[in-house]
């Protein structure tokens, strides 16, 4: 099923269902208000025993009572009175005894007797016998049953007796149906406009959701990300809209971005393998080369053989980010410096000073520490000699060195991948290792600097969101 027809769906069974249960609640109510009235006009009428006689015939079996009927002759010519329907009266009284039989009964005909209306006339029930439905003839009556304290005298002799009064009911039920039919007429008229109300509705808002459906569908169609996403209101849909374009946008970006960086990684492997290229063909003739020669082409080979292997496990990190998977913690900055600078001492050989406060990060350690590992490697890289700086202040991580410094026009640039300025392409390296570290650090919401120092030199680093900056004093 479709939200659409979902949504026509909940509306039109939560219109019923409170429709419904209003009109039940109102045929109920009514029914009861009407049956209090009744029976409260037939509890009055019974209050007064000797009231009740005027509905009540002159003797047993179809009496004289009230209401003369119509004349008429039957097959001898004789003259009867053919009584009148129930219904002609609009109260009916009739006399039984302490064993229930009949003794005065209204002219229309007998009222129905049961065990209880008996017991109120032998006095085994003192009571008055609750109101109650019957149905006479096939119509609807409320009947109420009352003894007669006097009693009642039959051939000279005083019986026990009761008197039972009824009064029509067609009234009471044709209320009754005419409330029920306008019921049963409110709910089909409230589902018909909750229905309506419902396709308005769900075509409202499933119109902008079939169109998002459908830009999805073009895109895992197409593998296009330049699809444009229908963008309207401020509901969760008009977000949903927002974010699929977002979404789009990003992986655009991602999209471009991979294909950069294969480019730029193409383009960088060349120069590697065309010199083991280069070195191979020149292999081919090792027996014909001077023994200085031969040593030199295995150091070169071996040489080109690590950058190239450093290069293309750079370019995995890079294409994988797989530092992503590590969990974030809080770790103290300095000490994550003082571990890197460590290595790259015994590596180097070369003065490292390190000065660190107490500043406390939320970061991925082993990410943080190939950061730091790739500045101070590029400040040994460029620096033949002198001292190597690291001072950790604040969240702030800077690495100075003594070398030449950046040239301005690539300050900016230092950071890109790839990158590598005209003075320094004959150095070693793939022009990723500072990349690698703008990717860490913006990863971890920091920022990062390049900057020439006064004297001579260059600083480069980062800085963090600190958790809890302390002085180590």
């Amino acid at each position: 099923m479709s939200l659409r027809l979902k949504i026509v769906a909940a509306l039109v069974l939560l219109a019923a269902c409170a429709t419904a249960a209003v009109g039940i609640s109102s045929y109920v109510s009514t029914r009861h208000e009407l049956n209090q009235v009744v029976d409260r006009s037939l509890t009055t009428a019974a209050s007064n025993p000797r009231q009740l006689l005027q509905y009540v015939g002159g003797g047993p079996g179809r009496g004289a009572g009230p209401g003369v009927g119509t004349l008429n002759t039957d097959a001898d010519g004789d003259v009867v009175i053919v009584p009148p329907p129930r219904t002609f009266d609009a109260v009916l009284g009739q006399v039984i005894g302490p064993d229930g039989a009949v003794l005065l009964s209204p002219q229309s005909g007998q009222l129905p007797v049961d065990a209880a209306d008996q017991a109120v006339a032998s006095g085994t029930d003192a009571g008055v016998n609750h109101p109650r439905d019957v149905t006479i003839d096939g119509e609807p009556w409320r009947m109420l049953t009352v003894p007669v304290r006097s009693g009642c005298a039959v051939a000279g002799v005083a019986i026990r007796c009761a008197i039972q009064i009824a009064r029509s009911g067609r009234e009471t039920a044709r209320a009754l149906s005419v409330i029920r039919n306008r019921t049963l007429f409110s709910v089909g008229l409230v589902i018909i406009v909750a229905a309506l109300i419902g396709w308005l509705i769900g075509r409202q808002v499933t119109r902008r959701l079939v169109r998002l459906t459908q830009a999805a569908d073009n895109v895992a169609l197409t593998g296009r990300l330049d699809v444009e996403v229908p963008v309207s209101g401020a509901d969760e849909t008009g977000r949903l809209g927002l974010a699929m374009n977002g979404m789009l946008g990003a992986l655009a970006r991602s999209r471009d971005q991979q294909q950069q960086l294969v480019q730029d990684a193409g383009h960088e492997l060349r120069t590697p393998l065309t010199s083991l290229r280069t070195n191979v063909a020149v292999l081919r003739r090792f027996e014909n080369l001077e023994t200085g020669a031969r040593n030199q082409l295995v150091a070169d080979l071996d040489t080109e053989t690590r950058e190239l292997t450093a290069l293309v496990n750079e370019l995995v990190e890079l294409a994988t980010d797989r530092r992503d998977d590590e969990p974030a913690q809080e770790c103290q900055l300095g000490g994550l410096c003082q571990q890197a600078a460590a290595r790259v001492r015994r590596r180097t050989g070369r003065t490292i000073s390190m000065v660190a406060d107490g500043s406390v990060v939320s970061c991925r350690p082993a990410a943080i520490d190939r950061a730091v590992l790739n500045l101070i490697d590029n400040a040994a890289k460029f620096s033949d000699a002198g001292e190597i700086e690291v001072e950790v202040k604040a969240g702030r991580v800077s690495v100075s060195d003594r070398g030449p410094g950046i040239p301005d026009d690539d300050l900016a640039h230092v950071f890109d991948r790839f990158y590598r300025s005209v003075a320094s392409r004959s150095q070693p390296g793939s022009g990723l290792g500072l990349a690698i570290v703008r990717d860490i650090v913006e990863s971890h919401g920091g920022t990062v600097f390049a900057t020439n120092r006064v004297g001579g030199g260059a600083t480069v680093g980062f800085t963090l969101p600190v958790e809890s900056p302390q002085s180590l004093g």
